[in-house]
Parts: C-alpha cells; structure tokens; sequence
C-alpha cells in the first residue's frame, strides 16, 4: 500500500492503486501491498481493538446513510448461540452512482481485505457480497479473487495459520433497486422477495436468517484496511471532524470529464467540479446539482461552494448520499429530467407501501402529461400533495426518493411546469 502515513499527504484511499495494471490479480494485488497487514491485524488485534479503531477512525458508512461504522459494528450482541453474518451491499442501483463498481473491477482484494478483518472483528463465519444482477463482469472478477484468495489460505479453514476462519460467497442480485435498502437486501438474500422490513428490529439484532448481521457498503469496506494499518487517529485527521477521510464522488452530466473522483471530505462541489471534472460544458454556474445520487434533493448555483459533507449538505437541504453528484446546466429540460426519474421510482417500487405503491405511479402520469404540454390546471397541486402525502409514510425511503425530484422541480424552478400547463389550463 502506498498510501502514506502523514493524513496531509492522503488524498485517495480506496483508489490509491486502482490504476495500476493487473491490480484484480492476487499476485500484483500482493506486490502492491495487499494483505500486508492481515497477519498483524489476526494474530496481534482482538475484536476490541478493532472496533476502536473503526471507532475513533469516524469513518461513516458510505453507501447512504451515514452512520458511524464503528458504532454500528458495537451494536451486535456477543454470545447469543447464534452465527454473526457480515453482508456487503454492492448493488449498487442508485442513479448516477457507479463507484463501487470500480472498485470490485480493478481492485477486488481490497475489499475482500477488509471483509476479512471486519469478520475477524465481528466473528463471523460466512460473508456474503450481494451484488447487482446488472454487474456480471464485476461479479466474475470478484469469484476469480475469491478463488485466488481461497488457494492463498487468506480464506476459508485456519487463515494464514490462526485460529480464524472465514468463507465468502457473491450472490448476484435480480436487478431491483429497492435491494439497497440493507433489509429488502436480507431478504433477496433469503430467498424471498426483495421487500424493506420493518425496523425495529435492526439488523444487528435480527438479520440474516434472524442472525446478528452486519451490511456495509463496498466503500466502507475496502477502507477498513487503511484504517487497521495507520490507525483511526490517523483517517480522523483527513477531512474535518464528524466527517473524516475520503469519500469517492461519482460525478456526471454536463461535465467536461465525468468520472469518479476520490477526494477528501470537506472539498467544496465547486473545487470538484472545476479543478477535478474540468468545469461544465456550458456556462460557468450549474443550474442544479444533484449531490447524492437521484434520491437526494436538488441543490443550485447558490449552493456551489457547499463543502463536500454529511452536515454542510444537510444544512443546504440535501444529503451526501452515495456521493452521486449529477450536474445540470441551463440547457437541461428539468421537467423532462423529473419525469424519468418519476418513470424510475414507478418501477423499482416493490408495491408494499401503498404510498409508495401509488404514490410513485401518480407521479409518473401527472409528469408524462406536463412534460408534453398536456398538463391541468391543478397539476401542481395535484404533484405537490401527492409527494408530501408519501414522505415518512412507508417502510423505507423510496418513496421520499421519488418525491424528492418534483419536490425540488417545484421549489426551485415553479415556471418550467407552469410553463407547460399555460395552454390546457386557459
């Protein structure tokens, strides 16, 4: 691993050797440092000790929600007579995200890695990446490590000699985005349909086959290594605090080089945009962006200089989500934008929730019609009430995901829908 051991010279983490050729293959993986410290971490490390690191790291999960990892990990109960599982979720379905893609494609061993000392911390037996259907290339590159990892003994009985053992198996998803939610991801992963649980009970308590279960994200993850080599005092010190180390950004639309960058937290939207993704393609100022993947609600041009965090987002009335960030310039037809969203929502609903069942359908139509100049005189009322009616109102949160773009459409940009009801509604 060249990553260094000063946090001011940090830059990237979980891309540090993404770039380099044949990383998928243990071999060079290995010349590259992978595995370097996993002897250390299985023979000189207990749970504890791991778990602190995680702690004092900061580091948050980085698949959406945010949530301290150490504190999640804390969470699960000892000594219930039951097995813990760990679960990573890597379907990634979210628009406009793409990261976690790269990194089981070009770095495979990474997070395989850090699934191993993360189960090493938990005590888990079986791991399982649940990955998205959509992702078959990334899926044959993950088996491959697998396998390699397997014949290295750095999986399966007694690994590299300790008292530890570990299995970990990928599971291909069905291509439905609502798998991302960690709970309707158990439940694909069951067998049954992907459907959101209610909580409580958490998964810690009560996951996987009613086990102790423990989902991250492949970011997460593959971040755990850097974190057990340099220790948690040293991701604390990148970024700034309660939102420390780095985070990859998948930035696309009007962009001169869209891509996914890895920055640290706290770099501002407009310092990516410019110095990293060469500016936009038309103009100087974007029009909107959308920060953290399709579900998060819209930012503009006065928001350009929001720091790249959990909190400023928050503050400017969005979320870091993801890290999807999708920028659009003056010449992007906002109402036709929303409408494809609505399409989307309308059809990864799993149809549990009647809000959302309903809901996201209502959506669609109203939008369809305004989009081709066919809209009512009450559609705004019509589209504003719906999306209120369904956010908070379901079991998770793809409904507040489907109302959020028109939510945004009709705060910010009230004229581009009215413009399209002038005619029918005379």
């Amino acid at each position: 691993m060249t990553i260094s051991s000063d946090p001011k010279q940090v830059t990237q983490i979980c891309f540090d050797r993404i770039n380099i050729p044949d990383q998928h293959k243990l071999s060079v993986a290995r010349e590259n440092g992978a595995y370097e410290f996993l002897p250390t971490v299985l023979k000189e490390f207990d749970s504890a000790k791991i778990i602190n690191e995680v702690k004092t790291s900061g580091i948050r999960g980085r698949g959406g929600a945010g949530f301290p990892t150490g504190l999640k990990w804390s969470f699960v109960p000892r000594n219930t007579g039951k097995p813990t599982y760990l679960l990573c979720n890597a379907d990634e379905g979210e628009p406009g995200t793409f990261k976690d893609r790269d990194i089981m494609r070009f770095d495979p061993h990474l997070l395989i890695e850090g699934m191993i000392m993360a189960g090493f911390a938990l005590g888990v037996r079986d791991a399982y990446i649940y990955i998205r259907g959509e992702f078959l290339h990334e899926a044959n590159v993950l088996n491959a490590a697998i396998k390699e990892a397997y014949d290295a003994n750095l999986l399966g009985e007694n690994i590299l000699g300790t008292d530890y053992s570990m299995n970990l198996t990928v599971h291909r998803g069905a291509g439905a985005y609502v798998c991302g939610e960690e709970t309707a991801l158990i439940e694909s992963l069951e067998g049954k349909p992907g459907r959101p649980r209610f909580k409580p009970p958490f998964p810690a308590v009560e996951g996987f086959y009613r086990c102790p279960t423990v989902v991250n994200n492949v970011e997460t993850l593959a971040t755990v290594p850097a974190i057990l080599k340099f220790g948690g005092e040293w991701h604390a010190s990148i970024g700034i605090p309660n939102n420390t180390g780095c985070k990859i950004f998948s930035v696309s639309g009007h962009v001169n080089k869209p891509g996914n960058y890895e920055v640290p937290m706290g770099t501002s939207l407009k310092t990516l945009i410019e110095d990293y993704c060469g500016g936009l393609q038309h103009g100087t100022v974007p029009k909107v962006i959308i920060p953290g993947g399709s579900s998060t609600p819209w930012l503009t041009a006065e928001h350009y200089d929001t720091p790249l965090t959990y909190d400023d987002l928050m503050k400017a009335g969005s979320f870091l989500g993801s890290g999807a960030i999708i920028v659009m310039d003056e010449t992007a037809d906002l109402v036709a934008v929303t409408r494809r969203l609505a399409h989307f929502y309308a059809h990864e609903s799993c149809g549990q929730c009647t809000p959302c069942r309903e809901g996201t359908g209502w959506l669609e139509r109203v939008m369809k019609r305004v989009e081709h100049g066919k809209g009512r005189g009450d559609d705004v009322k019509v589209l504003k009430e719906a999306s209120e009616h369904m956010a908070g109102r379901t079991i998770c949160a793809l409904a507040e995901g489907a109302a959020a773009p028109v939510l945004s459409l009709l705060k910010f940009f009230p004229e581009d829908v009215k413009g399209r009801l002038a005619e029918s509604a005379e």
